[in-house]
């Protein structure tokens, strides 16, 4: 079994460049301080890009995302954002790519003076990673879906570890993952503190009963791009859509579901907690969703 972030090897990524604080640096020689706050505390914002036919997808949409996450950790990285995207292009040129890669943009406190918690101990020099490797998603999981086991671990408001903002620490999501694992599924599925269905460990759940699309209020789930993007497509081609706060027995009762991610864009899921949504794989919904996608990337790219 896989998670909705299963790829296949690619043997061109052996010799890639990866930004470094400016530099382009070979694979094997990238490295970063055990003094860098990342690696220490996990200090720091990150962003998925993909790399479709020439175009970074929703590049305003993440670099958005990704300055509002450094406002919020109070973080200046000294470098507006139309630099940013410059830096990010650049990689892709160094590594001769138009087509079909992930990125992985990686934005840190930077290294430290001492291994600890308090952010002013640090040197005043952040650090930026870019990787960009060539990744598709795995083209089986589109007929074979993914299997969803519910976690014991919640997500969380705010006002305690914000889900919407895209942080170097994962470790509560890493633990729902392990528990789902551990119960059979590929990928978990997390409630929030009030008990009604949220969020999965890496993407954003939606299901479907009689053609009407259902998802979270959003309150406690990751601000995903893709999640926003798939809304604003039932909105503009007619798809009824509800927002709101359901409990398991509601999810129990889809017809179909699916999940969403900047990698793999809508992901059909085959069950949840053993039990099988009964359409088969891709659901009607999902498909019809997943065509308007694909359109909208090829929109964004200017095709």
């Amino acid at each position: 079994m896989a998670g909705s972030q299963d790829f296949a090897a690619d043997p061109r990524n052996a010799d890639l460049r990866i930004y470094l604080n400016g530099d382009l640096v070979p694979r094997d020689q990238a490295r970063v301080s055990v003094f860098d706050a990342g690696f220490v505390l996990g200090d720091g914002v990150w962003e998925g890009l993909r790399l479709h036919k020439g175009r970074l997808l929703f590049l305003e949409a993440h670099l958005e995302r990704l300055y509002k996450g450094l406002s919020d950790i109070a973080l200046d990285i000294g470098m507006p954002s139309e630099v940013l995207a410059a830096e990010i292009k650049r990689t892709c040129a160094a590594n001769g790519m138009e087509d079909g890669a992930h990125l992985r943009l990686m934005v840190t406190r930077g290294e430290k003076k001492a291994v600890n918690q308090d952010p002013r101990n640090w040197l005043g020099r952040p650090t930026i990673v870019i990787t960009a490797e060539y990744k598709e998603p795995s083209p089986a999981i589109v007929t074979q879906g993914l299997a969803l086991a519910t976690s014991s671990i919640l997500c969380t408001p705010a006002e305690m570890f914000d889900m919407r903002l895209n942080s170097h620490s994962r470790l509560a999501l890493i633990r729902a993952l392990l528990d789902a694992i551990e119960k059979g599924g590929d990928e978990a599925l997390m409630l929030d503190p009030n008990g009604f269905v949220s969020s999965c460990n890496a993407t954003n759940f939606f299901w479907v009963k009689d053609g009407r699309v259902m998802t979270s209020t959003g309150d406690y789930c990751f601000n995903g791009v893709t999640r926003a993007n798939v809304i604003a497509l039932c909105r503009r081609h007619d798809i009824p859509i509800t927002l709101g706060d359901f409990d398991l027995g509601d999810v129990a009762e889809a017809d179909e579901a699916f999940v969403t991610g900047t990698f793999g864009g809508l992901t059909p899921v085959n069950s949840l907690d053993g039990h099988r949504f009964p359409a088969a794989l891709p659901g009607p919904v999902t498909t019809q969703l997943r065509a308007h996608y694909e359109a909208l990337k090829d929109e964004d790219a200017g095709l």
